[in-house]
């Protein structure tokens, strides 16, 4: 963990910025809520979501980025982040991680859905609401005075309480000017641990959960995280801001 190392404090005026950048992200979620279904193509969703985000005069965050060759990640069933769009077909019973980025006027957003296709198990529907819930119990603890650590620490106690598991070689991070700005901001950790917490400090909280084991590995791609176990896996993300009004999320709208 490198949380010693400068968080940068963004004035109201870059809080502003990045507000309107992630609200181009959650107009992304919203168009892909509707889109989403049987049949549809990965690469079907990641053109329309570059055509949102071009459309209002913005930048894929992810495209390019180290090498990265689409402008959504969308990982399905075990792939845990970091898929790749192609021609695989969603199919009904499908849970479809979808993960967006923004650079607008170089302010970023980042915010990442999963969903599920059509029917799906009983299982499938608790690890989605277990998941996305860690987000928001990660949310309530990011407020001045609290350390970093107790937002790891409320997300991994909330998961484990369900028996589900934390991914720990992936991590929430820092956000502004630059996609990833530190601090790192893992999934699991010490509560009153890490920095303390200061207004103008802006995350992307990012709970991967998974069915079975933490572990995880990367496929030959490059890119593609899945499930050591198999088993699969749900993703939430919220860039939000630590203001004067408390904490706010800026990756709805």
């Amino acid at each position: 963990m490198h949380t010693t190392r400068v968080i940068i404090i963004k004035s109201s005026r870059e809080i502003e910025h990045l507000k309107r950048s992630n609200a181009i992200v959650a107009e992304a979620f919203q168009a892909l809520r509707m889109a989403i279904g049987p049949g549809v193509t990965t690469k079907e969703l990641d053109q329309m979501v570059e055509k949102i985000i071009l459309s209002r005069g913005a930048l894929p965050a992810f495209k390019g980025y180290r090498g990265f060759p689409a402008s959504l990640c969308v990982s399905i069933n075990e792939e845990v982040v970091h898929g790749i769009p192609g021609q695989r077909k969603l199919k009904g019973g499908d849970l479809v991680s979808l993960d967006v980025g923004v650079n607008l006027n170089g302010y970023f957003g980042d915010g990442a859905i999963t969903l599920p296709i059509g029917e799906v198990d009983g299982e499938a529907r608790r690890l989605l609401e277990v998941t996305e819930r860690a987000l928001y119990v990660g949310i309530e603890k990011a407020e001045v005075g609290n350390r970093l650590f107790d937002i790891s620490y409320a997300i991994q106690a909330w998961v484990e309480s369900h028996g589900f598991s934390v991914v720990r070689d992936f991590v929430g991070h820092g956000i502004g000017r630059d996609l990833h700005e530190e601090p790192q901001i893992p999934n699991f950790g010490s509560p009153h641990q890490g920095p303390r917490l200061e207004r103008g400090m802006v995350f992307a909280l990012e709970p991967m959960v998974n069915e079975g084991t933490h572990e995880v590995k990367i496929l030959s791609d490059g890119w593609t995280v899945v499930t050591a176990d198999g088993k699969r896996s749900a993703h939430f993300e919220h860039t939000i801001a630590i203001t004067e009004n408390g904490t706010e999320i800026l990756s709805i709208l």
